[in-house]
């Protein structure tokens, strides 16, 4: 196992569909770059009709009493566990303090709803600088809202938690995708991710580019490169896809899939996983659909482990089945 363990999801990622609504003010800088995935950056000759150009939420300077605030869209309902504020670049144009709240609502929320729970309760937050907090509530929400006092820069906002899912409400004959990040998928352990976000291999829709998936480094040694996925359920598995979009002179020669059932994973060796796709190869660019053998659709799998060989880069990962 290596030590690159990532157990929690940004649940306002825009890859599992979160997105922001409404900023009463964005006149330096669009909600949605806080949103990214992508660490900030700082061009330092680039900017714009309303002034220089920041990679985050900024607000225009306030001249009233009051504070500016957004609202976001989780797209799947889930557990904040950490938070982080960063205003990386943000030195003279950050805000002092914040604060942020939850919401479950199946309608948009108003901003004064007596329904809002603290997550966050007002903290002072320095400039140029990731803030990393613990939520003060561990409510199921699928709404937030941020509050910056008065106003200025926020350059990402991350919220680190777990997806809920409701598995009572889902039949059992129902064919999921149990590796999304939309269901409680998450990728806890892996070898290398020298390019990308890991996570985005689980993320919904075909990749947007090169960077939108996992890629390692060129391998010079011998071995393989893997990845291991807890589904959000254990499940019986149907079937799997392997897309490798836009990987044309990186994609790995091969794969195979591997499962196993536990309920600790860190006692899990080698020889304990099962292969239940075997080495297969890969082409640049195409989604790759592969059959379970029937003979593992009686058996409940915890965790999938993606072998390539010997390197290179994958766009999605989908493990189908059922709970």
């Amino acid at each position: 196992m290596s030590d690159k363990i990532s157990t929690l999801v940004n649940l306002i990622s825009p890859k599992i569909g979160s997105y922001g609504v409404y900023a009463n003010d964005e006149f330096f800088a669009p909600l949605e770059r806080m949103l990214s995935e992508t660490d900030p950056i700082f061009i330092p000759d680039k900017y714009d009709n309303h002034g220089k150009w920041m990679d985050g939420w900024e607000t225009r300077r306030r001249r009233t009493p009051g504070y500016d605030w957004c609202l976001i869209k989780l797209g799947c309902p889930g557990i904040i566990k950490k938070i982080e504020i960063n205003t990386k670049f943000f030195t003279g144009n950050y805000p002092p303090y914040a604060e942020i709240e939850g919401i479950y609502s199946e309608e948009q929320p108003d901003e004064n709803d007596e329904n809002w729970k603290t997550i966050l309760d007002k903290k002072s937050i320095q400039g140029d600088t990731v803030n990393n907090f613990n939520a003060e509530n561990e409510s199921i929400f699928n709404w937030v809202k941020l509050k910056i006092f008065p106003d200025g820069g926020v350059a990402r906002l991350r919220l680190w938690g777990d997806v809920f899912v409701d598995w009572d409400k889902i039949s059992k004959k129902q064919i999921l995708e149990l590796s999304a990040l939309n269901n409680g998928g998450k990728i806890i352990s892996y070898n290398n991710a020298h390019y990308g976000d890991v996570s985005a291999i689980l993320s919904y829709g075909r990749g947007k580019n090169m960077g939108d998936g996992w890629e390692t480094r060129r391998r010079r040694e011998p071995g393989n490169d893997w990845l291991i996925i807890k589904l959000g359920k254990k499940s019986f598995l149907t079937k799997a896809e392997v897309d490798t979009a836009f990987f044309k002179g990186n994609y790995p020669e091969s794969c195979s899939i591997q499962a196993i059932n536990t309920d600790d994973i860190s006692k899990v060796k080698d020889e304990d996983w099962l292969t239940i796709i075997p080495k297969s190869i890969l082409h640049a660019d195409k989604v790759h659909k592969f059959s379970i053998s029937t003979k593992f659709h009686n058996t409940e799998f915890s965790h999938i482990k993606l072998n390539i060989f010997p390197d290179g880069g994958v766009s999605r990962l989908r493990i189908f089945g059922h709970i």
